[in-house]
């Protein structure tokens, strides 16, 4: 109760002062810690219960599966999924569903394919968690298929199958799908929440569409949540308009308290159309709110570490040699037509500095990390918190043509596959 209900403090005191704890116990823990995001401390005890020679049950595997899939942890999942085979909790469909959010959100969709292939029992939340990992990885070809096997199946779409498939059509530019599924629902009896409502202005606003975006949200039957509005800002941010996204952010200021990325958001409109004042003055609102606005970073997974990288970022050990194979790569990629877009820099500074700027976006610092250390024939799986900039996406693709390497970028929408010079999304994200 404490854990779902989010006050995890008091969860672990109770735990703490137990005489006797079991599986059941541990796993309201481990699970209290996932959904706050706490990784590290639900890992904790999932190691220490095992330490203990405590009992686990499907649950408990299915949760810290979970941990690892939110984390990125590939290595250590892989284990775990090894400790469920050699316990007998294979076949069960809670873990076949945490199976494939883990290589789905670890880059690897051949993964989750194969586990979902070979579960002997399938419920609603594992034909979810494909249709969720497909629309992530922009294979709506196969989002559409699987939802009609899913109903040969015999089970009925909820609420979370309608927002994995409406995800997808947003990220895809499926305009006329993404309005089919959404009235789909409705005559399917399920009334759409506020995350329904922000996928379809989404899916109108990347398509240009601001103006039905814009009646989408005069039509809802409860209020705009900041997703909503930050999803029309997106869209104003793509076109140009920002006297659609002033407006917008003026309805996102009246709710109170709001994230840093919306602050971020309306400053990115401004200065993107060149009007630096306006900009600032975002900015400075966020500073006087005292509301940090989050680190861009980038990671990837070697061993049984997490190497992580900001913008610029000189800390790594082998920072000279990343840094080197960065100008090499630069190099080859300007012979071959590269040309940076310092457009995506969004600050007032020369030329040669904004230059500077994005060519040491994390996910490159990543990237070529990646190429000194993982052996010619490993595909280069980076994370990241952020949504890629428009520079950085040309210059991955021209990165995996020079190289001859897949290139797998998480951002915080969806999964770019960059071979050979192109790239999955075809452009749109």
């Amino acid at each position: 109760m404490y854990g779902k209900c989010g006050v995890i403090g008091n969860a672990r005191k109770l735990f703490d002062e137990m005489p006797d704890r079991n599986v059941v116990s541990r796993s309201g823990l481990i699970y209290g810690y996932a959904q706050l995001g706490e990784d590290e401390e639900a890992l904790r005890v999932f190691k220490q219960g095992v330490l203990e020679d405590l009992e686990v049950n499907d649950f408990t595997f299915s949760s810290v599966i979970r941990v690892c899939g939110s984390a990125t942890l590939l290595e250590l999942g892989k284990q775990i999924q090894g400790l469920c085979l050699k316990m007998s909790f294979d076949s069960s469909s809670f873990v076949g569903s945490s199976l494939i959010s883990l290589y789905s959100k670890c880059g690897i969709i051949e993964g989750a394919y194969r586990v979902f292939q070979e579960m002997p029992v399938r419920n609603l939340g594992a034909w979810n968690a494909l249709l969720n990992a497909c629309s992530k990885h922009g294979h709506m070809k196969e989002v559409f298929h699987l939802f009609k096997q899913m109903e040969k199946a015999g089970f009925q779409p909820n609420f979370v199958t309608f927002l994995c498939v409406l995800m997808g059509c947003s990220h895809a530019g499926l305009v006329e799908e993404g309005q089919f599924y959404f009235n789909l629902m409705r005559e399917s009896g399920i009334e759409p929440g506020d995350q329904h409502y922000a996928c379809l202005v989404d899916l109108l606003g990347r398509a240009g569409d601001l103006e039905k975006a814009m009646s989408v949200i005069n039509e809802m039957p409860m209020a705009p949540t900041e997703s909503v509005w930050g999803a029309l800002l997106t869209g104003c941010r793509i076109h140009g308009n920002t006297e659609m996204a002033a407006y917008a952010a003026d309805k996102v200021f009246q709710m109170g308290p709001i994230g840093s990325g919306m602050h971020v958001l309306l400053s990115n409109a401004y200065a993107a159309a060149g009007r630096y004042t306006e900009a600032a003055m975002a900015r400075k609102l966020l500073k006087d709110r005292g509301v940090k606005k989050e680190t861009g970073l980038s990671w990837v997974e070697e061993g049984n570490r997490m190497h992580t990288f900001a913008a610029g970022d000189r800390r790594h050990l082998r920072s000279n040699e990343i840094y080197a194979k960065l100008k090499e790569l630069e190099e080859e990629m300007e012979r071959d037509g590269y040309v940076a877009d310092t457009n995506h820099v969004l600050r007032e500074v020369g030329g040669e500095e904004k230059r500077q700027t994005i060519g040491y976006h994390s996910e490159r610092l990543a990237i070529a990390f990646s190429l000194i250390t993982f052996p010619p024939e490993r595909p280069i799986r980076v994370m990241k918190n952020l949504r890629v900039c428009g520079d950085c996406h040309t210059a991955i693709k021209f990165m995996s043509k020079c190289t001859g390497r897949k290139i797998i970028v998480r951002d915080n929408n969806r999964f770019h596959h960059f071979e050979n010079g192109s790239c999955s999304c075809g452009d749109y994200w």
